[in-house]
């Protein structure tokens, strides 16, 4: 049966496929790719279909069958669930995505997601932005589609997904303990618009009172503020270490040094100190979504 997309009947080709392209910097990325595009082609071959007969099989145009088989392409979900149909794999195929979903998203944030995953404390402080781990779709959708220069369709859909993908760190068991300091100013800023902007202050009520989360905004009415050099970022795991990493100290690059540590410890705590408490700050974004 032929799988098609859209109405006019099209195989699906690249540009349908977004922000599915290999980095080539991604060398784990690169052989799982190729590893799984070079099974699926040799199984085709097997069965004897051609590239373009298997494309129509499962519902892709013969370039991206193609390029997905030379490693040079990230398969979707459905695609590889197709192909195992297609080709009667018993599901061999089908299991790939665990390995293939790994990799879908840009190393560095598949580097921060790992750690996150694994910390058992996590704190932050965002001066100019809401901490992607707080983001609504929509709301990270427009951050990352402001950029200049921009990016294409392709990779914003491609970021914002990933920067979801981290929010699983809310539902971990057992809880980390999770902290953020996030600015008056930025929380005042309707990005996305009125119900964009309205969605992502309810989100921020609804994750400020879980029992493992502390919410804390820094009033635009404080007279002294530690955080005037940027985002801070620490994260604690469960043998005792630690990481961090801050736009104003260490050339922003993350540490792991316990001096280096001690110093971004002392002023995040700072920073908490001089921002509202937690309830306090839950009651001023209440204030805030009652003002629109």
């Amino acid at each position: 049966m032929e799988h098609v997309s859209g109405d006019e009947g099209r195989l699906k080709g690249e540009a349908d496929e977004p922000g599915w392209e290999v980095d080539p910097d991604d060398e784990w990325g690169v052989a799982v790719i190729t590893t799984v595009g070079r099974q699926l082609k040799l199984r085709r071959e097997a069965v004897g279909l051609r590239a373009a007969e298997f494309g129509v099989a499962v519902g892709y145009g013969e370039d991206l069958v193609y390029k997905i088989e030379g490693g040079k392409r990230i398969p979707r979900q459905e695609y590889l669930d197709r192909a195992d149909e297609v080709l009667g794999a018993g599901g061999l195929i089908a299991a790939a995505w665990e390995d293939v979903k790994k990799v879908r998203y840009p190393k560095k944030v598949r580097e921060l997601g790992k750690l996150e995953a694994k910390a058992v404390e996590i704190a932050l402080y965002e001066s100019h932005i809401i901490a992607g781990l707080l983001q609504t779709p929509e709301h990270a959708r427009s951050v990352i589609g402001a950029a200049q220069p921009p990016y294409s369709p392709d990779d914003v859909e491609r970021m914002v997904a990933a920067r979801l993908a981290r929010q699983s760190v809310f539902e971990r068991s057992p809880a980390p303990a999770l902290s953020f300091v996030l600015e008056e100013g930025v929380l005042r800023r309707p990005i996305g618009g009125t119900m964009v902007w309205r969605q992502q202050l309810e989100r921020l009520l609804e994750v400020g009172r879980l029992h493992n989360v502390v919410l804390q905004v820094m009033p635009m009415n404080c007279d002294t503020h530690s955080g005037l050099d940027g985002r801070i970022e620490l994260l604690k795991f469960p043998d005792g270490t630690a990481v961090g990493r801050s736009d104003g100290a260490f050339n922003g690059r993350t540490t792991s040094e316990p001096k280096h540590l001690r110093i971004l410890e002392l002023r995040y705590g700072t920073i908490r100190a001089q921002a509202l408490s937690p309830g306090e700050s839950l009651a001023f974004i209440e204030q805030l979504l009652g003002e629109t």
